[in-house]
């Protein structure tokens, strides 16, 4: 870093600071539990809607997408509100988008489905633009990976159980019912199977939806410090006061096409994996669990990330080694497809005898999990520090970088509806997306001129 000083001291301390935390934790559950519901959509609409791969993946575009266009939105917003009533207002836009899915699953209308999706996603997006520079902010910069982390593992927690929770609920005999489907020429019969599926989506959006109401409530009344990023960070050099734009910041810029490939590939191995087991031959009622595997393998990384990060290792060096994992995996994960590797593994848990599936090639995915998990906590920091009066808009830049988990899984999913090209060869895709994070963290996070 050139010249830059930063906080030795977290923002605030006792009980402010354990209650912050703690509410950011329960954010950060939520954007978990919502997020990674896409990778149960996905293959629940596909069947649901009579959809092509390419047109599930919408889902993950209509979603995601959204943070892009209300990213800068978000940051007006906020300066309007504050942190705390901007948090529940992204609630309640939150609640608007769950409730959409009622009628859309009463009229089995995928228009419908994504546009609540858009508005979810809305709603995630004002909550992010407040809740990620919030975590960073309140303590000294050197450890917001760390904390990050923390945060992240609330995240993983939520995304490992909600595609399982859900999994079980949207794609129960789904292997059965493709079979009815596949042998009936009655369309009346069709449709009455395709609306029963639709149909089971309501009562647990309808679950979703009083939560988010409750916690709604909650925020707005919850004792909050607020914090103003740009009187927290009074330790920029003088060449940096002067700056008048926050395209001045060849770091941030850097950073938001970073945080658009790595969001890219993480939603590529996380709501993929699914449709790709299917298509390794294993049935759905073990290829919904996959996802959770991603996330699992994503908590680890983030565990591996509080304990290292910073007194081991620094930020920028843990996302390198990130970075080269991510590309050594995706690489492994293609080849070891034509191997046609599919077993099972059992394991014994509190004397519960599981026999789960194994597929190497989709095992590989799996660990991008690893890979994948401290790569917003590093990148996030880097891309922020030293903007001072910038760091809402900065804030809002980098969420727009969000926009990756919207259109580089539609593209994984327009390669792998290809005849000549096999879904295992469209994870090429990932390869030079992990490039460049490497770039960014050896050199494009010190880029300050």
């Amino acid at each position: 870093m050139e010249n830059i000083t930063t906080q030795t001291k977290p923002a605030y301390k006792g009980k402010d600071y354990i209650l912050s935390i703690s509410i950011i934790g329960i954010f950060y559950f939520i954007f978990g539990f919502v997020t990674w519901l896409n990778s149960t959509l996905i293959p629940y609409l596909k069947i649901a809607c009579e959809l092509s791969n390419f047109e599930a993946y919408f889902v993950t575009f209509a979603f995601y997408i959204s943070y892009f266009v209300m990213a800068l939105p978000s940051s007006w917003v906020l300066k309007k509100t504050g942190f705390k009533n901007g948090m529940a207002l992204g609630l309640v836009i939150m609640v608007i988008g769950t409730i959409v899915f009622i009628p859309a699953a009463l009229t089995r209308t995928y228009s419908l489905f994504l546009t609540g999706l858009f508005i979810q996603g809305t709603g995630l997006a004002i909550l992010q633009t407040a809740v990620n520079p919030y975590v960073t902010i309140i303590g000294p910069i050197a450890s917001a990976a760390k904390r990050i982390s923390i945060m992240g593992i609330c995240n993983k927690l939520a995304g490992i159980i909600s595609p399982i929770l859900l999994g079980a609920i949207l794609l129960k005999n789904t292997d059965v019912l493709k079979e009815q489907l596949s042998n009936t020429t009655d369309l009346i019969q069709k449709a009455l199977l395709l609306d029963e599926m639709a149909a089971r989506v309501i009562m647990p959006y309808i679950v979703m939806a009083i939560i988010l109401t409750i916690l709604a409530i909650m925020v707005r009344f919850a004792p909050l410090p607020n914090i103003d990023p740009e009187k927290e960070d009074n330790n920029l050099n003088e060449a940096e006061n002067k700056k008048t734009s926050i395209f001045q910041f060849p770091h941030l810029i850097l950073g938001f096409i970073a945080i658009f490939v790595y969001v890219g590939v993480e939603v590529i191995a996380g709501d993929t994996i699914i449709l790709y087991g299917q298509s390794q031959g294993v049935p759905m009622a073990g290829a919904r669990l996959f996802t959770s595997y991603t996330l699992v393998g994503m908590l680890i990384g983030y565990i591996l990330g509080i304990i290292l990060i910073p007194k081991i290792i620094n930020q920028s060096r843990f996302l390198s080694i990130s970075a080269i994992m991510g590309i050594l995996f995706s690489i492994a994960a293609i080849f070891t497809a034509k191997m046609n590797i599919n077993s099972s593994l059992i394991i014994d848990f509190a004397g519960i005898h599981q026999v789960l599936p194994f597929e190497l090639s989709v095992f590989f995915i799996a660990l991008l999990g690893i890979a994948n998990a401290i790569m917003w906590p590093a990148i996030w920091p880097l891309a922020i520090e030293g903007l001072g009066k910038f760091t809402k808009t900065g804030s809002a830049i980098l969420i727009m970088g969000i926009a990756g988990g919207a259109t580089l899984p539609l593209l994984y999913g327009k390669l792998a509806d290809i005849k000549s090209v096999q879904s295992h060869q469209a994870y090429w895709i990932m390869v030079p997306c992990y490039l460049f994070i490497l770039y960014y963290a050896v050199r494009g996070n010190k880029i300050r001129k």
